[in-house]
């Protein structure tokens, strides 16, 4: 989107653009002061990185910048770069980080500890009902509209943490697709890990009839991401054929009509030999 106007700076423009702070101005940002301290390099990019995107309030004459706690250093220097462009400076509002599904790093597609907005009801819902008890407070907090009173209610009630996290994924699922479909949700939940029941509804492939390692089957239909993946899902028990579970990383399948996969807890595949 900055490409508008980044993709028209020449050098002359960039100079004039890095005049405008100081390299004692960069340095102040926490991260850079701890990697100082630490000895740790700093590419000559990240410290030019908090400049473009300030740059960004300036080409758009912002009136206010939305971001995470992460972010302060690099919204202020954008109201530095305004207040020297003699435009009114931005107001800033930053929001609290939400951590991933792990509950220690920020959520974060590129981690894989995410929640997709996108995602199917049913992977939403599984996803929230895998966070600890601790975690599930925080996400009440920042992913839902519940006062904080109404929150604090509910952390004394000695409500089953199981039910709060059931309560907390369809409020989730509602608002990025519906109560129907988070009730949904909650049924193939109950089937799948409660009841132990396959789902309804499982995805087919169709691939060449014959014999296939087990390893490289997973991978070709991309229900894992690489053989060192699969191998150490097998070595876990974390692999099923039919609804029994494989520990053997050599196993072999014979593909003739179709077989039923099921990786982890959530993904199922019906393979279909042609």
């Amino acid at each position: 989107f900055n490409s508008e106007w980044m993709d028209k700076f020449g050098a002359a423009d960039f100079v004039r653009l890095t005049s405008r702070v100081t390299v004692k101005q960069i340095l102040e940002r926490d991260d850079f002061t701890k990697r100082l301290t630490e000895e740790k390099p700093i590419a000559l990019h990240e410290l030019l990185y908090p400049l473009v995107q300030g740059y960004d309030s300036v080409a758009l004459n912002s009136d206010v910048e939305l971001g995470g706690t992460d972010q302060k250093f690099n919204l202020l220097v954008g109201r530095n770069l305004q207040r020297e462009s003699n435009q009114e400076p931005q107001v800033v509002i930053t929001t609290p980080l939400l951590e991933g599904l792990d509950g220690v790093q920020k959520m974060s597609k590129s981690i894989g500890n995410y929640i997709g907005i996108d995602e199917p009801p049913s992977e939403m819902f599984g996803k929230v009902m895998s966070i600890s008890d601790d975690l599930m407070w925080r996400y009440y907090e920042l992913l839902t509209d519940l006062p904080p009173a109404e929150i604090g209610t509910m952390k004394t009630n000695g409500e089953n943490p199981r039910n709060l996290k059931v309560n907390l994924a369809k409020l989730i699922i509602k608002d990025f697709h519906s109560i129907g479909k988070a009730n949904e949700a909650e049924d193939e939940f109950n089937r799948r890990f409660v009841k132990k029941e396959i789902p309804d509804e499982i995805e087919e492939t169709q691939i060449a009839a014959g014999n296939y390692k087990l390893v490289d089957l997973l991978v070709q239909t991309n229900l894992v991401a690489s053989k060192g993946e699969a191998r150490r899902l097998i070595e876990q028990s974390g692999v099923k054929i039919g609804g029994e579970k494989i520990s053997n990383v050599q196993a072999e399948i014979e593909l003739k009509d179709e077989v039923l996969l099921q990786v982890g807890k959530r993904k199922f595949l019906r393979v279909k030999g042609s």
